[in-house]
């Protein structure tokens, strides 16, 4: 590992001591929030596997569901049925903090259902795709809310990971590389004052 570009002086030695002492304690640090962040992203992982069955589940019902009303209504009463339906959602967002770190999620909020069996004397099949239809809508918003919250997550990772190699690998070898150098000069230079010093003082105990 290549030493810093410095004067080799006492100044620069207890600086470099100093900045060494930073890097390890940030080091140590952001290895800590690493291991964190690394935990978080799996957790949300095994949210986002478990949200994955629960919509194939939901879409192996739905889309059944659909079929059996176009069986049982046809295509045009049916769409005639979707053009009567008016449903307002809201989709909210909210703020949640995952290892100390703001992430923005969404939440839908759907609206109470209706039933249209009795009103336009439609068969049971149309109010259950509502019902399917309904539930798929709010799997698939907590999805995409977390998978966001996960990719962002795992940026988060990587940039840190990086920072942690970054300081492993280069900062904190190069100070200790630049440390030993200077303190190599320094002794040096104390051994050759103390040569000259006692050249010195024997040139002027022999005169």
């Amino acid at each position: 590992m290549a030493k810093l570009n410095i004067a080799p002086t006492k100044s620069n030695l207890l600086s470099l001591k100093e900045q060494l002492a930073i890097s390890t304690e940030g080091y140590d640090l952001l290895e800590q929030k690493r291991e964190i962040l690394v935990m978080e992203l799996m957790h949300l992982v095994e949210k986002v596997k478990l949200l994955e069955d629960k919509i194939d589940k939901c879409v192996d019902k739905a889309y059944p569901a659909l079929k059996r009303m176009l069986l049982s209504v046809g295509g045009d009463r049916a769409e005639r049925i979707a053009h009567s339906v008016s449903y307002k959602f809201q989709i909210k967002e909210s703020e949640t903090v995952i290892a100390g770190m703001p992430f923005t999620s969404i939440d839908v909020s759907l609206p109470k259902k209706q039933l249209f069996e009795s009103f336009f004397g439609t068969f049971a099949d149309t109010d259950e795709v509502m019902s399917e239809f309904f539930e798929l809508l709010s799997l698939l918003t907590q999805m995409a809310s977390i998978r966001t919250i996960a990719w962002r997550l795992a940026l988060e990772v990587k940039k840190t990971q990086r920072r942690v190699n970054a300081l492993d690998k280069m900062v904190i070898p190069q100070s200790k590389e630049t440390i030993k150098y200077i303190e190599s000069v320094l002794e040096e230079r104390e051994r050759d004052n103390v040569f000259v010093l006692k050249s010195l003082k024997n040139r002027q105990e022999e005169k």
